[in-house]
């Protein structure tokens, strides 16, 4: 169970950025070249296949949170401890009238 926790399962702002156009980029070039590979033999079935197969190669390079995507991570600022300020209670349930 302590292997599992140690898998990082995030991805910095510059790699959710990275990881988008590197998906579009892959769908976008499959799905043309599938267009024109579909059109070529007529075989619209084709054109899916191989659109799909984009869409499988994308998911497996950009959805998992690969090293690659996380060379930048944010600078956190340390927590403050509000000890010194008491606690908002909340109203919930009462009307304002």
């Amino acid at each position: 169970m302590d292997f599992i926790n140690r898998i990082p399962t995030h991805m910095d702002f510059e790699g959710q950025a990275r990881a988008e156009k590197l998906s579009r980029i892959i769908i976008t070039l499959f799905g043309a070249v599938g267009l024109i590979w579909g059109y070529i033999i007529q075989q619209f079935s084709q054109t899916v296949y191989i659109l799909g197969a984009g869409f499988v190669l994308a998911a497996l390079l950009t959805i998992p949170p690969w090293p690659l995507y996380r060379k930048k991570p944010l600078d956190w600022q340390p927590v403050k401890n509000n000890d010194n300020h008491p606690k908002e209670t909340s109203k919930k349930g009462k009307k304002n009238k």
